[in-house]
């Protein structure tokens, strides 16, 4: 049997390494639109953009570790084309790769605002080269905007801010992660922020950018305002890299479309960002952003091509680093959910939330107390079902 994994990024590293521990021994290969080997996503937006990393330290693993997995790396050159019948992927520069089994792990793609691309000075954040590109404009005489109060946005904006980078943080929630967080958590998210320093321009959506001579000069808000800016951050959202699979055979809506098993088709599957399968503990297609699915999923998908059978049926969890806040996030929040302190302080800077809807636990949030939040994951509704999670 032979493997063909699309993506040379977290699931698709991870998914190579669970082949092997797991005892398979033939031939796999690696398709990366990149050209870097394997590195990890999440310090782009914090030590890599900080510059306390080079971009070497971002790599997942060693050389020596990558060689040892016996996989042949195709980098450089990404998949335009799958067949899902004959199961062969075509690549840009004319490759034809066939494999028993192929994994797609092609990620996200970064959300534009119209007239975005070419205009000089904006910038999305998503690979090692976009991180670098930002990082090389960044300088105090500069005012820089981020368009996106998610994760990504607020992630970035607390960078540059600690970099003593004049930044304002704009987009259409009253605080940041406010739609997921809910009022308490997300509150304090934007205190944090506009105590350090971030300015807060949130509540008003942006509808485009201005420029001059072909330069960004300005972002545009739906209530006529227009903040200046030197250097935009675009971080309001990516989508699934599916388009390169129209008329493949495979399903895809929001994402490549999977049974429990992360199976799209016979013989091909799908880890990561860009994987919607269906949670058989939580009865839903779900798709998940984030580095440690990226990684738990694509060791499910491993071993059902290997043959274990197993339905892939995670607890959802993904963490932040906000300044001196570290957020872990288990279970599904919302923001019209019950919220309740079953631990420490909100004053003190450290407390787990429990988040609750129609009577039921749906997620805990730990806020710098990462041990107490995990253990407080089991009260979650249907976490007894979730395969191996304790």
């Amino acid at each position: 049997m032979t493997v063909l994994v699309v993506g040379a990024s977290a699931a698709g590293l991870a998914t190579v390494e669970a082949l092997r521990r797991k005892g398979y021994e033939d031939r796999v290969t690696v398709l990366g639109a990149e050209a870097h080997l394997p590195y990890d996503r999440p310090p782009l937006s914090k030590q890599v953009l900080a510059g306390s990393w080079a971009p070497g330290q971002a790599s997942l693993r060693t050389s020596d570790a990558l060689s040892a997995l016996d996989a042949e790396f195709v980098l450089g050159d990404p998949a335009v084309r799958l067949d899902a019948r004959a199961r062969t992927v075509h690549t840009e520069s004319g490759r034809t790769l066939t494999a028993d089994a192929v994994v797609l792990a092609t990620g996200l793609r970064p959300r534009t605002l119209p007239g975005q691309d070419g205009l000089a000075g904006v910038h999305v954040l998503r690979t090692l080269d976009d991180a670098l590109a930002l990082r090389a404009e960044l300088a105090p005489d500069k005012r820089v905007v981020v368009v996106g109060d998610g994760v990504l946005g607020a992630e970035i904006a607390a960078t540059v801010c600690g970099l003593g980078v004049p930044v304002t943080l704009a987009g259409p929630q009253p605080a940041p992660l406010a739609y997921q967080f809910g009022p308490l958590a997300a509150g304090l998210l934007a205190e944090l922020h506009a105590a350090r320093g971030v300015h807060l321009r949130l509540g008003a959506a942006v509808t485009g950018l201005s420029e001059k001579e072909g330069r960004v000069d300005g972002v545009c808000l739906e209530t006529g305002e227009v903040l200046p800016a030197e250097v935009v951050v675009v971080a309001f959202g990516a989508a699934p890299v599916t388009d390169w699979l129209a008329g493949s055979g495979v399903l895809c809506d929001n994402g490549v479309v999977c049974d429990s098993r992360c199976r799209a088709a016979d013989g091909i599957y799908a880890a990561g960002d860009v994987a919607r399968w269906h949670h058989e503990g939580l009865d839903v297609l779900l798709r998940l952003e984030n580095r440690t699915n990226a990684t738990e999923q694509a060791v499910a998908v491993a071993g059902n091509i290997l043959g274990e059978d197993r339905p892939y049926t995670p607890v959802p969890y993904f963490w932040t680093n906000q300044f001196d806040a570290r957020i872990h996030v288990h279970g599904t929040l919302s923001a019209d959910a019950e919220v309740s302190i079953v631990e420490g302080d909100v004053a003190a800077g450290r407390f787990v939330a429990r988040y609750r809807r129609a009577g039921e636990v749906v997620g805990v949030l730990g806020w710098n107390m990462p041990k107490q939040a995990r253990q407080h994951r089991q009260e979650i509704a249907g976490a007894a079902v979730f395969a191996g999670k304790p």
